[in-house]
């Protein structure tokens, strides 16, 4: 997210932070600008706006970036995009970190009033987005998705963009977030093992099982996923089958907390069937592994289907052998009378980066994020990541690698069918829950009455909390 481990959620639920003032800003400082949210003003590094400079940074003001380094690591910040903020503004200094515990090593000093004005908040330990933007901490990006785009001024920024990208990062009618990699989510698998087993890609449930049965009996482990750090992978296809049973409004009402929402038939007939798999097919010493450690079995020919998304191939380069070819399946429709056809696909931007409206450079961070969204910005992060952007047509005359090609395809295949919700970044507090209740329906201690009871419970709670923001879409 990619996560990758993708949005994985571990951090406190507060920060204190509401009403702290950033510290002085270091650097050329000409104006006072509006830190955004419920914070006051604060001094921040501003220049003047023209047609080569259209968000008014101040050339000479230094910008912090914190990069997640997770599955896509670090390289394409320090070797991609802070080399095009740095040409565009050659006195400018760049200070980079990068941390695998973004809360752990922020969250301190977002209370303290000093944070870096670029981040990425992704990985296991990130903050949670409602509460940093219930705090004001988030800078509006409404200026840079209207600012003209660095390939061609004639065109805004958010006219380049895959078509959801502004959405996915709007909370209550405002862009706080850009997500930034366009993500494909559904079974991986190795088509070399395939083509050599002679096994076929099952469009429905009854051909899912039976090529389960077949790799049991070819002495795989047929289906896996780490429980320790990632039933984040699991509860998505569980949910993507209930979408696919009962249509995309499963999903959304789930994200606008409805009444019942979680109790809907497609939500337990799609429980029921993902814990026949457990049951079946799983290994029940993968609840004490992480993600790596499942990837590298697949890679080594242990394990046969793994769910995750488009990062998967790039986390796994290293240890995947020659020829391996990853390739991806969407989940098998569960039902005859499923809302949406077998090759439906949840599919969204992700991997979220934010502006800090408190810290000493918020033009800085914005324009940074334009540099990102150029042609040149996305095509070092497909090369070095195979991984697709949110920006439309940048992978063009690039050579995609197998599982990139794979993506492409069931995407294309998915056509309007393409779902995603957006409960995971506005309630960490669900998403903690959910993880906690697939591994107990997973490994077999609930059944799906129980995790869609669970579930709700939590969903009522949240939605009586009045201290909790809530969202809608």
């Amino acid at each position: 997210m990619s996560d990758n481990d993708l949005t994985r959620r571990t951090v406190l639920r507060r920060t204190a932070a509401a009403g702290l003032l950033a510290t002085p800003a270091m650097g050329f400082l000409s104006a006072c600008v509006a830190g955004g949210g419920d914070g006051g003003a604060t001094d921040q590094a501003e220049g003047e706006k023209s047609a080569e400079n259209p968000l008014g940074v101040d050339p000479a003001a230094p910008l912090e970036v914190v990069i997640f380094n997770g599955g896509y690591g670090e390289k394409y910040a320090t070797d991609v995009h802070e080399p095009l903020y740095k040409t565009k503004f050659p006195n400018a200094q760049i200070k980079h970190s990068a941390t695998q515990e973004i809360a752990t090593t922020l969250q301190p000093r977002f209370a303290g009033g000093t944070p870096p004005d670029f981040v990425n908040n992704s990985g296991t330990k990130y903050m949670d987005f409602g509460t940093l933007i219930q705090d004001g901490q988030l800078q509006d990006l409404s200026e840079l998705f209207a600012a003209p785009s660095v390939d061609d001024p004639a065109k805004k920024v958010s006219d380049t963009l895959v078509a959801g990208t502004v959405e996915s990062g709007t909370y209550n009618g405002k862009p706080y977030v850009l997500n930034y990699v366009f993500t494909v989510y559904g079974l991986w698998y190795s088509e070399k093992l395939f083509k050599e087993k002679g096994w076929t890609v099952p469009a429905t449930w009854a051909d899912f099982t039976a090529l389960l049965d077949k790799i049991k009996a070819a002495g795989m482990t047929p289906y896996s996923y780490a429980g320790k750090n990632a039933p984040y992978y699991q509860y998505l296809v569980i949910l993507a089958t209930a979408a696919k049973i009962g249509g995309p409004d499963v999903l959304k009402n789930i994200d606008n907390l409805a009444d019942g929402a979680w109790k809907h038939p497609a939500i337990k007939t799609a429980a029921t069937q993902w814990a026949e798999i457990g049951a079946k097919y799983m290994d029940k010493a993968h609840e004490g592994l992480i993600h790596t450690e499942v990837q590298l079995q697949q890679n080594q020919g242990k394990v046969a289907i793994y769910p995750s998304g488009s990062w998967l191939e790039a986390e796994q380069s290293a240890s995947t052998p020659e020829g391996f070819n990853y390739a991806v399946m969407p989940i098998p429709s569960a039902t005859a009378s499923d809302a949406l056809p077998a090759t439906g696909l949840y599919a969204t931007a992700g991997e979220p980066y934010f502006v800090s409206a408190k810290g000493k450079n918020p033009r800085g961070g914005m324009e940074y994020a334009r540099q990102m969204l150029s042609k040149a910005g996305a095509k070092g992060f497909i090369e070095l990541n195979k991984s697709l952007t949110a920006v439309a047509g940048a992978e063009e005359g690039i050579q995609l690698s197998p599982g990139l090609t794979s993506a492409s395809t069931v995407l294309k295949a998915a056509g309007a069918n393409v779902f995603s919700y957006r409960f995971d970044s506005w309630y960490k507090e669900l998403d903690t829950e959910l993880r906690t209740a697939t591994n107990a329906l997973m490994f077999g201690r609930e059944n799906a009455d129980q995790f869609a009871e669970r579930m709700q419970k939590k969903a009522d709670a949240i939605k009586a909390d009045s201290s909790i923001t809530k969202f809608t879409r």
